[in-house]
């Protein structure tokens, strides 16, 4: 899988204002299924703007984000500062350049929605490498489907299939990812960990925060923080769509608030035996 540069061109500065959290029991739950007890070292792999990096470092004696956007590692190093994490190094590199990168040992390597953009048993077998024996690598995503639906706090939803319409309007109906098209990994993460060294991995499961409520403003920035929606896709057409899904949000919205519920978060885990 060769890397495209323009994949998240000009997102970083929408992907903290768009993106949901992660449950709030995440913390918790890597420390029950893994150790994150304050000990050993993170690598946070495809990182973005930190937004796992910095939750986790805490829980670490040291983590390292690594990412190949430079935009998203300054915008990373940037909330850090912000936030008083002074643990954390930031590394500009591919996924499959790990074995190159002389990182050290970790006792934890993450993928937070970032694995299926890589050659993903090439990579995982890199992680395999550098991990401690006993060290778990931590694949995330959050997943609507098959988990139960909670009560919402009383607002619309987010009409996420009318969006996705109006940007096949504008984008063509293939879904677009920087230059090209996005291809889909053929089968599921545990799939290809289990091709590798790690072999069968464990589904865990957090539960999502069924109280995130978005205004526009965060709505618009989270669509545009998506490989499928990025802004400079849309050309000198921009502020057409943006008007439009502007409007389109509004008239879900009476009270300029719609319910985000992103899924549960789901933990995919392997294991290095001791």
């Amino acid at each position: 899988m060769s890397y495209d540069p323009t994949i998240y061109l000009g997102v970083a500065r929408y992907y903290v204002q768009g993106r949901p959290p992660y449950s709030a029991e995440l913390v918790t739950t890597l420390n029950r299924e893994v150790g994150l007890d304050g000990r050993g070292r993170l690598l946070d792999v495809g990182c973005g703007p930190g937004i796992l990096t910095i939750e986790l470092a805490p829980h670490v004696e040291e983590a390292i984000g690594l990412d190949p956007d430079a935009a998203m590692l300054a915008e990373g190093a940037r909330r850090a500062r912000q936030h008083g994490v002074t643990n954390i190094e930031w590394a500009q590199a591919l996924a499959e350049d790990i074995p190159s990168q002389h990182l050290g040992t970790f006792s934890l390597v993450t993928f937070g929605q970032s694995f299926q953009w890589t050659d993903r048993e090439r990579v995982a077998e890199a992680v395999y490498d550098l991990l401690e024996p006993g060290g778990a690598i931590v694949v995330l995503a959050h997943t609507v489907r098959g988990r139960p639906r909670p009560t919402g706090p009383g607002y619309p939803p987010i009409p996420h299939g009318e969006v996705e319409a109006l940007v096949r309007r504008f984008l063509g109906p293939r879904r677009r990812a920087g230059q090209g098209f996005a291809s889909l990994p053929p089968d599921r993460y545990e799939d290809a960990l289990a091709r590798t060294r790690f072999g069968t991995a464990r589904i865990v499961f957090a539960p999502g925060r069924p109280d995130i409520v978005r205004d526009i403003d965060s709505l618009v920035a989270g669509y545009y923080s998506m490989s499928w929606a990025a802004p400079h896709l849309f050309g000198d057409q921009r502020q057409e769509f943006e008007a439009e899904l502007r409007a389109l949000l509004a008239r879900h919205a009476p009270d300029g608030l719609l319910w985000d519920w992103p899924g549960d978060t789901e933990i995919v885990i392997a294991t290095k035996p001791t």
